[in-house]
């Protein structure tokens, strides 16, 4: 299996409202859609629309009705579920408003995300064979690091840390796994306990064979040792961010996998195509509404660098 994701899956239920609502305000929405979501999820679609890619998701949904919907999603997109697991209750839920600026706000309820602190057989065995390995921490931590200790010797570990809450008790241990930890600004701040973005890369770096910073509008910071390098990124029309930087992961872990190298070699040039071609479609997927529906796929994206590189 060239990538495999461990993380959350999730029933995004998204409105649409012209402006946050503050505490205790009440806004009218103009519209409501349910769509499949969950970081692990979406980044496991993004790995598989990437092209080239056998892609499998390790994870757990409920008895609901919810779950039997997200699951047939990802089979209908190409996605190994044999290591998605069903446990006894509701499913994880997503309850997303997106604002006119393209801004969000998330409120997550974990369900059958949070039943599993360590891999089943079936998922280790499929975690054992992958050339990458990417995680998220909408999981337990717990099962985060099983994953990381069941990949193999000459396995990528990605580790996307989000939402950074859940991370601090475990930092030191779970950084120790990882190859690339992939953080926005505010993950980086959260987790080194830092008010300046300098600083929390110098904190992180040393700790990873690799860290990327992704910017925004900015682009990303991709750090490689004493090497650093500034991804720009592609101008958009944002309509909706929901699901972008796990857009960006998920392509990244394939380009990382396409590659066919190992994490001991990991250089910048091979870091820099990949972020790249992560940021071209974070980029396309931001014009889109919705998480796993704005993914766009490897002709879209290689079109979107091709005219760039023009």
């Amino acid at each position: 299996m060239s990538v495999v994701v461990v993380g959350s899956i999730n029933q995004d239920v998204v409105t649409r409202v012209r402006r946050i609502p503050a505490p205790g305000e009440t806004v009218l929405a103009s519209s409501l859609v349910r769509t499949g979501g969950g970081k692990g999820a979406n980044q496991a679609v993004a790995a598989r629309r990437a092209g080239g890619a056998s892609v499998a998701f390790v994870g757990a949904v409920g008895t609901d009705p919810e779950g039997e919907n997200l699951r047939d999603a990802l089979v209908a997109d190409g996605v190994d579920v044999s290591g998605l697991s069903q446990v006894e209750g509701p499913s994880g839920m997503a309850f997303i408003s997106v604002d006119d600026t393209a801004d969000n706000t998330i409120v997550v309820v974990p369900g059958a995300n949070a039943a599993a602190t360590a891999l089943t057989p079936v998922q280790r065995s499929l975690v054992s064979t992958a050339r990458v390995v990417l995680t998220q921490l909408e999981i337990p931590v717990a099962l985060v690091q099983d994953a990381a200790t069941a990949r193999g010797a000459q396995t990528w570990h990605l580790l996307n840390a989000a939402p950074s809450a859940p991370f601090h008790s475990a930092r030191a241990a779970l950084l120790a796994s990882v190859d690339v930890l992939i953080v926005n600004e505010h993950e980086a701040l959260d987790i080194t306990d830092v008010d300046d973005l300098e600083a929390a890369v110098t904190a992180l770096a040393p700790l990873v064979r690799a860290l990327v910073v992704t910017l925004g509008r900015r682009g990303s910071l991709v750090v490689c040792g004493e090497e650093r390098a500034d991804i720009a990124a592609f101008a958009a029309d944002a309509v909706d961010t929901t699901g972008a930087g796990d857009t960006f992961c998920g392509m990244f872990a394939a380009a990382l996998a396409a590659s066919g190298r190992a994490p001991q070699s990991v250089d910048m040039s091979l870091l820099k195509v990949a972020a790249r071609a992560g940021a071209a479609a974070a980029a396309i997927a931001v014009t889109r509404p919705g998480a796993q529906d704005a993914v766009p796929s490897a002709a879209e994206v290689a079109a979107l660098t091709e005219r760039t590189q023009a």
